[in-house]
């Protein structure tokens, strides 16, 4: 159903465009200056206004994060796969979605500490999430797109971990490696949407998305000496579309 697949398109285009109209403002208001050197993403997300603009993307994107992830979850469990791989990927898909929260809503600038480990969780426990999905997709049967999704997931994965390690170099130097360690954020993040939205190939093939809630109970007998009449209460199950 194409309407499952809208949901990663959604994420990569709501994050992509947000972020550079937050970039757009913090330029027109001179908040930031690109002739010294290339800023940071949280940088342009620092000030207001654009603060509360980046707080909202980052927020909003956290919570289709989190949607993206469960699906893909519930997915791969419905091709037999449920690993142990698939359990740790929807939890640090869960991880990355929580940092991506935190770093919007701690500015840099304000709680620096604390933004730096939102941005921690978000692109180094991303990363190792869409390493995660590399996995799974040459190991679900069956995989759809396999021949063309896998290698292209896996490549910009690559990628994205050739710019956290380089972004990483870049803030452990002086400051004329900044622009380097800056650059590197926005490629990554550029990457990140791109993955998110690569699920829209295998959503598509999702027919249906239900939430099953079951009650488990012991079986429980109640004789009732002076009639006879046994009354028996099992396993009752409800479906929730």
């Amino acid at each position: 159903m194409w309407l499952w697949a809208l949901l990663p398109i959604c994420l990569a285009v709501f994050g992509t465009v947000g972020i550079w109209v937050v970039f757009g403002i913090a330029v027109s208001n001179e908040t930031v200056n690109i002739t010294a050197r290339f800023p940071y993403i949280s940088e342009c997300g620092t000030y207001d206004p654009q603060s509360c603009i980046f707080s909202q993307v980052c927020n909003i994107c956290a919570v289709l994060i989190l949607w993206v992830v469960v699906i893909r979850f519930q997915q791969v469990r419905d091709y037999g796969q449920n690993s142990k791989v698939n359990i740790a990927s929807i939890v640090l898909g869960f991880i990355s979605s929580l940092g991506i929260s935190i770093l919007g809503s701690f500015r840099q600038s304000v709680l620096f500490g604390i933004h730096v480990f939102g941005a921690f969780l978000a692109f180094f426990v991303g990363l190792a999430y869409f390493w995660l999905q590399v996995w799974l997709t040459y190991k679900v049967q069956p995989s759809k797109g396999r021949r063309w999704m896998g290698p292209l997931r896996a490549a910009l994965c690559s990628i994205c971990t050739i710019l956290v390690i380089t972004m990483a170099i870049g803030l452990l130097f002086d400051t004329g490696y900044r622009s380097m360690a800056s650059i590197s954020e926005w490629a990554l993040v550029m990457c990140f949407f791109v993955l998110f939205g690569l699920f829209a190939s295998e959503f598509r093939h999702i027919d249906h998305h239900q939430l099953t809630v079951q009650n488990q109970g012991l079986s429980k007998t109640q004789s009732i000496n002076s009639g006879g009449i046994i009354m028996y209460s099992g396993t009752a199950n409800r479906t929730v579309m």
